[in-house]
């Protein structure tokens, strides 16, 4: 009780919060929610508004940048991100007065910090509920980031949300090699799962794109692998194709670093120096990869992201780089 009364904020409210479901290495956890839909201000994202049905992801992607908004809670271990995961509490009324703030022409993104489509939506419904509440809307931009084949569960609310506003679902796959993406992403859907996932939403007529985001230095930057997904992408009828280079946050290399220390021990100096005096990488490297992203785009013949800035935060400041 006198750790309670000392939380303030939301870490009070997950305190406040009671388990609805465990699994071997996962707990569900109620997120008392003041407000679903939160104002984005910053001019490092493109959107108006952002929607994130979940705190925390079960994925385990070593590189995630989320990692951080577990300390907003006061859950400080970075392994607990991906073990104790938060489903808000949902009331479609209260959803549906907050949704009349959205105007027109304005930009709603959902999964900005943790996947919508993670396996915990495939018992609770959170996102699901979200866009069914949201078919009211007319001219509205509308942008989904997944990372799951889940997604194309929801093909016909897709389809409908998009006869009257904008609407883009961007499937996250760094490489083709199922090997590598399990060592990074341990418990992400295969890569080739994600891509049926694409060819199923594209059947349907819901515009998609995929992203090699994050592309990492000396692990995922090949010609080869950042092709093959290019190539896979638009096989699968993806319309789009994108990639960004990593930043690490304090949060996310404590998790980061010991992972290429086991896996990867003889790039683990070069991180360590390039990531040394921030999260964010600018240089010759990043400008490399944008130019190599763009060559691999004009030989397969498929164009870069209408929100191409929305999958990463722009450095705030310049950081030369190592690799």
């Amino acid at each position: 009780m006198e750790q309670l009364v000392r939380l303030v904020g939301i870490a009070r409210l997950a305190a406040e919060g009671t388990v609805l479901a465990q699994k071997q290495r996962v707990e569900y956890r109620t997120l008392p929610t003041r407000k679903w839909l939160n104002r984005c201000h910053s001019r490092r994202v493109p959107f108006d508004w952002s929607i994130n049905p979940y705190r925390g992801c079960e994925y385990g992607c070593k590189y995630c940048y989320a990692r951080t908004t577990h300390d907003y809670l006061e859950r400080h271990d970075p392994g607990m991100f991906e073990t104790e995961i938060y489903a808000k509490d949902w009331n479609p009324a209260a959803f549906a007065q907050e949704l009349r703030a959205v105007k027109p022409e304005q930009i709603i993104g959902i999964g900005t910090a943790t996947d919508p489509y993670q396996p915990a939506e495939r018992k609770f419904l959170l996102t699901r509920q979200v866009l069914e509440s949201m078919l009211h809307l007319r001219g509205v931009s509308i942008f989904i980031t997944s990372k799951s084949n889940l997604v194309s569960r929801d093909c016909d609310l897709l389809t409908k949300l998009a006869e009257a506003n904008e609407l883009r679902v961007t499937l996250t796959v760094t490489t083709m090699d199922r090997d590598l993406a399990r060592m990074t992403e341990p418990f992400a859907p295969r890569p080739d799962l994600r891509m049926k996932a694409v060819a199923e939403l594209a059947a349907a007529g819901v515009r998609v794109g995929v992203i090699a985001n994050p592309v990492l230095p000396l692990i995922t930057d090949s010609e080869q692998n950042l092709e093959a997904v290019a190539k896979a992408a638009k096989e699968a009828g993806a319309d789009q194709f994108g990639a960004n280079v990593l930043f690490l946050q304090p949060a996310a290399q404590r998790v980061f670093f010991p992972f290429v220390a086991e896996k990867f021990p003889q790039h683990l100096g070069r991180y360590r120096a390039s990531f040394a005096k921030g999260a964010y990488l600018r240089g010759a490297y990043p400008e490399r990869i944008r130019n190599l992203v763009n060559d691999i785009r004009s030989r397969i013949g498929i164009p870069t992201r209408d929100m191409e800035r929305a999958s990463l935060p722009k450095p705030p400041g310049a950081q030369m780089m190592l690799f």
